[in-house]
């Protein structure tokens, strides 16, 4: 006869395979030690953190913070791709997905998962925090008058964000761009 396992929530959150946090108004209160290990860190050294540690800037945790609160609201959890920052400064892109544990709202604390997409999608360029968030967004398959809505700038202003990537990937289409910013090469 089989002994029913007892289930150890908390071990199985430590040893997940993939990277979790738990946050408080955009603290890390709880790390596993998968998340620990993509960004670089000891697990303790992110506790009691703010996940600012884990952006490449200020500016973009900012931005990042102030986009997910609509749809988090709208929708009770979050997910998209971007690029952030471990310990050593190396720059990688990350799927992201969070719910929300408070309704109405969301920074006040949720738990979050942290998938490395670095072997598929190495960040090759030099980009500035603006041209990252236009990237994150155009993998996601958004118009440029979409982005423009979303982050408030001018359709226009996109569009040259969108041609600065593009010649800094070698890409003759927005299509290739696409390709090239998620890894995959002709």
């Amino acid at each position: 006869m089989n002994t029913p396992l007892i289930l150890d929530y908390e071990h199985i959150f430590l040893q997940a395979p993939v990277g979790m946090c738990v946050t408080q108004n955009r603290i890390i209160s709880d790390a596993n030690e998968a998340v620990a290990k993509m960004f670089g860190y000891a697990r303790g050294d992110l506790i009691g953190k703010s996940l600012l540690v884990l952006y490449p800037t200020p500016d973009e945790f900012e931005r990042t913070g102030a986009r997910i609160v609509p749809i988090m609201n709208a929708k009770g959890r979050y997910s998209d791709e971007r690029i952030m920052k471990r310990a050593s400064n190396e720059l990688f892109w990350v799927h992201v997905a969070g719910r929300s544990l408070v309704p109405n709202d969301p920074h006040a604390a949720g738990i979050w998962t942290f998938e490395d997409l670095s072997a598929k999608r190495p960040v090759t360029a030099e980009l500035t925090p603006r041209e990252r968030e236009i990237a994150a967004l155009l993998v996601e398959g958004k118009t440029s008058k979409l982005i423009a809505r979303q982050i408030g700038l001018s359709p226009r202003t996109v569009e040259m964000h969108r041609a600065k990537l593009m010649r800094k990937f070698s890409a003759a289409t927005s299509s290739e761009l696409v390709h090239r910013l998620v890894g995959v090469t002709h």
